[in-house]
């Protein structure tokens, strides 16, 4: 899994071949935006959970209407129908090369599904941990604000837009989506210090390749190349072990 830089041109530097990386970190962490850049950097897709949740939840079929009120309480959807929905969104073409997995798994039985699923796929893991303190999590999203028309996100404090509550893009007014709420923070916080957070553990057990990366301070950037150089570090010991 060689992690080179991109070339001047602004190619990706070509796919982490056969590997999915598990995206973990408490609710705010920057899963999606660190997601984003490995995507752009490597070139197999993101797979986040809670946007095919809020998809659904938006059209308002049948999947949708019965998750909205667990999702905007901060209550875990179900295992069966999460593990589905990997199960059918991994049997793609764009995955054949590995993807990026954010926001799942979230539980033990997840998780164990998962490593089997990836088996049966010829798909390995690797961890990336983001570490991040919980007051600033909080502070992080109760200063979230999404535009309902094209979905861009924002925050009062590090990406306001140019004009406050209305979208740089399309001019709609802005609002907080219910599960940023802080009351729904919190609970999204216990819920994943009680049952998401031992998963590192289970993971190691499993052998499976973790890095862990300070998210708590400095910008999306500079976080990215912290993660690229312990990929590239990781990856060296792995050679050399070889």
């Amino acid at each position: 899994m060689a992690v080179t830089k991109s070339s001047s041109d602004g190619a990706h530097a070509g796919p982490v071949m056969r590997k999915a990386l598990v995206l973990f970190g408490p609710p705010g962490s920057g899963k999606g935006t660190q997601s984003k850049f490995l995507v752009a950097r490597f070139g197999i897709p993101q797979i986040s959970t809670g946007d095919m949740l809020r998809d659904h939840i938006a059209r308002r079929d049948q999947i949708g209407k019965s998750v909205q009120a667990r999702m905007e309480s901060g209550a875990l959807v179900r295992d069966e129908l999460v593990n589905a929905m990997v199960r059918e969104r991994l049997s793609q073409p764009d995955c054949v090369n590995g993807c990026i997995l954010d926001g799942y798994p979230r539980t033990r039985q997840q998780a164990e599904v998962l490593l089997d699923l990836l088996k049966e796929l010829g798909l390995s893991e690797l961890v990336i941990h983001l570490v991040v303190d919980y007051n600033i999590i909080i502070a992080r999203i109760s200063g979230r604000r999404v535009c309902p028309k094209c979905g861009t996100l924002y925050n009062s404090s590090s990406r306001p837009p140019r004009v406050p509550g209305v979208c740089d893009r399309d001019g709609e007014n802005l609002v907080i989506r219910e599960d940023d709420r802080e009351s729904v923070v919190r609970e999204r916080l216990e819920a994943y210090e009680r049952q998401t957070r031992p998963l590192i553990d289970f993971f190691r057990q499993q052998g499976s390749r973790l890095l862990e990366v300070d998210a708590s301070h400095g910008a999306p950037e500079a976080i990215f190349g912290q993660i690229l150089a312990d990929l590239n570090r990781l990856e060296s010991e792995v050679t050399l072990g070889s």
